[in-house]
């Protein structure tokens, strides 16, 4: 019989039954000790919803406008790196989830899949996020074939110009490329589930950061390469390369906003990388509000960094989101039930979000503001 599954913390204790400790604690870790990944979750349970009454709440509307087009919830999944890790397939099944409830999903650069097959299987609905590494021409050979692919939104991620320490990766002995000591292998001994799925559809590896030219499977860049070195300059190329819609994942600071608001960037990501960065920076959401205030009313913002349940979404909306992107839930889910999983977390935020909405006495997710707030 199915396990039942009542919130994303139920997904969190089985993904860490089902998976073993060296790849869920990859998946469940942040930055230094843990700080920002805290209070990113707490500052958002602290923000409160104001009830309203006598308001007929039979029709509620989760569709939302944004960047060009009508999305069937108003939040996505963010791009997360070697999303396999958690359970095999699971780039596939976030793909159907997305193409099912008509949401963005969007592909790492060092994601499980390649470029083109993530983009045959997202079916128009998936979005490639971009890391520069010491090469501005492979990152720009990426950009090209993403838009061979027919992608329409291309996020630069500009918060990891350097990957950070990550105790718990450090403590089980997780590097990239991976190598298997003692250790490990009885983590996997205890797992024969996770392992012989693993093997059976082959072990993840990054599919986009391996050349396919005459270097033959050089890698293009590793995980703990410097990628600090784009600046202003290398933005204002990419816009001009791109044609699509271009995004920028990774910003906290109001006069980074207006900046990248300045040179054409079609929307600002505000998120703190779930925590996995900087231990020290401050609640995502609580810049939120800033950023909305300075980029101005109608500029897109994304929101991530947090969110765990549907009332969150609402949350993220009601304090100057547009449209919000949820990361470890997803790859909880598929640890924990693979592709049912996925798309029962779908089902579950969308159901939150509604039992929300019904109880602030608001019948479309895009009136939602800063009045239902308390």
């Amino acid at each position: 019989m199915p396990r039942k599954y009542y919130c994303v913390d139920d997904f969190r204790l089985a993904a860490q039954q089902r998976m073993p400790r060296i790849t869920f604690d990859f998946v469940d870790g942040a930055a230094g000790f843990e700080t920002s990944s805290r209070l990113n979750r707490e500052v958002i349970e602290q923000v409160r919803l104001l009830p309203r009454v006598l308001v007929d709440i039979r029709q509620r509307e989760l569709a939302k406008t944004f960047l060009g087009r009508t999305w069937g919830l108003p939040f996505g999944i963010a791009p997360m790196g070697m999303c396999d890790l958690a359970w095999p397939n699971t780039d596939k099944a976030l793909a159907a989830a997305a193409v099912d409830h008509d949401i963005p999903v969007c592909l790492s650069t060092f994601g499980s899949s390649s470029i083109e097959d993530m983009g045959k299987r997202s079916a128009g609905n998936g979005w490639f996020q971009l890391y520069v590494g010491p090469s501005v021409g492979d990152a720009l050979d990426l950009v090209q074939r993403a838009e061979d692919t027919g992608y329409e939104y291309l996020l630069l991620t500009v918060d990891v110009p350097v990957v950070s320490a990550r105790l718990r990766e450090q403590r089980q002995g997780f590097e990239a490329p991976f190598r298997i000591r003692p250790k490990q292998l009885l983590d996997f001994a205890v797992h024969p589930q996770w392992v012989y799925h693993t093997l059976v559809n082959g072990v993840p590896k990054p599919a986009n950061v391996v050349s396919t030219g005459n270097n033959g499977n050089k890698p293009t860049f590793t995980r703990n390469e410097i990628r600090g070195h784009i600046d202003w300059q290398f933005l204002d190329q990419l816009r001009e390369r791109w044609p699509g819609k271009l995004i920028l994942k990774g910003v906290l600071s109001t006069d980074d906003a207006v900046r990248i608001r300045d040179a054409g960037v079609d929307a600002v990501y505000v998120s703190n990388h779930g925590g996995r960065q900087l231990d020290a920076a401050p609640a995502a959401i609580d810049m939120l509000p800033e950023i909305r205030q300075a980029v101005g009313a109608d500029y897109p913002l994304i929101f991530d960094s947090g969110i765990r349940s549907g009332e969150g979404i609402v949350k993220a909306l009601a304090l100057g989101a547009d449209f919000v992107m949820l990361g470890r839930p997803f790859l909880y889910a598929s640890g924990a039930d693979g592709q049912r999983g996925v798309f029962r977390l779908v089902d579950m935020l969308k159901n939150e979000m509604l039992l929300a909405l019904a109880q602030i006495g608001c019948t479309d997710v895009s009136h939602l503001d800063q009045n239902v707030l308390v």
